[in-house]
């Protein structure tokens, strides 16, 4: 009898603490569950990241005193507005030679010159003026014609390489400006620890580091027109060779014509 209490009391002490780890664990479960998700801040981070560039690069003109990056600056807009200007330009003298010589020759064969004129002159480009300034010499002889084609291709290259100059001054002028104003900061700078009376490293890396922003903004801004300048340059060859090709082609289809007239 003894022996059946005993068992009955360890029973009921094994369901009590049954019972308490069972709380237990609920009310962890509880606890956690009252927890909130963390926010999901990878957006925010991004849109920071993106603001970010522009907040350095105007911090950075700030920084690099206006006063010497504002001409920088002027360099950077005017040779960038030539530049495109002249890029449209060239792409819309581009002609397709092959095809304008075949019309004219065509022209020749069907209406004569005053036809292949007509062909030149309701075509644009440089190519078409070349055409049409030998096809009015063509009554004066072929060596008027070629003379001609010489002398009015030289115009239309000057014509190409219009604006060019400017690109080229800014390209030399922007890393002067910038070597100009970190001269002038670093002059500053040795001012500041002159009146100070003491070298305070704090005090010279300031002063040094206005002074060279200027000088890297300069660079960047030679290196961009320069990319923009070997562009215009190379279009502009590409288009004299066509020139000069297409005037060959030119005067020998005048001859050709000159001799089945005859």
């Amino acid at each position: 009898m003894i022996l059946g209490v005993l068992t009955m009391g360890f029973n009921a002490v094994a369901q009590d603490e049954t019972t308490e780890a069972a709380g237990d664990t609920t009310q962890t479960e509880a606890v956690e569950d009252t927890y909130p998700e963390e926010p999901d801040y990878s957006d925010d981070m991004a849109g920071d990241e993106a603001e970010s560039f522009e907040q350095i690069i105007k911090s950075k003109f700030i920084e690099g005193d206006p006063t010497f990056m504002s001409p920088v600056l002027i360099c950077l807009i005017l040779g960038l507005a030539i530049a495109i200007e002249r890029i449209i330009s060239l792409n819309l003298a581009t002609t397709n030679t092959s095809k304008l010589l075949s019309k004219v020759e065509d022209a020749l064969e069907s209406g004569g010159v005053e036809a292949a004129k007509e062909v030149t002159r309701g075509t644009k480009g440089p190519v078409a003026s070349i055409f049409t300034q030998g096809l009015m010499r063509m009554s004066e002889g072929i060596d008027m014609v070629e003379k001609s084609v010489i002398a009015y291709g030289s115009v239309e290259m000057g014509r190409l390489e219009r604006g060019l100059v400017w690109i080229s001054l800014f390209i030399s002028l922007a890393p002067m400006l910038g070597f100009m104003g970190t001269v002038i900061g670093m002059i500053g700078a040795f001012d500041s620890i002159q009146a100070a009376g003491d070298i305070s490293p704090s005090l010279v890396a300031g002063g040094i580091k206005v002074a060279l922003l200027t000088t890297v903004a300069g660079l960047i801004v030679a290196i961009i027109l320069q990319l923009f300048y070997n562009y215009c340059v190379s279009k502009i060859d590409s288009i004299v060779n066509s020139m000069e090709d297409a005037s060959i082609s030119l005067v020998d289809i005048l001859v050709k014509h000159n001799l089945t007239s005859k």
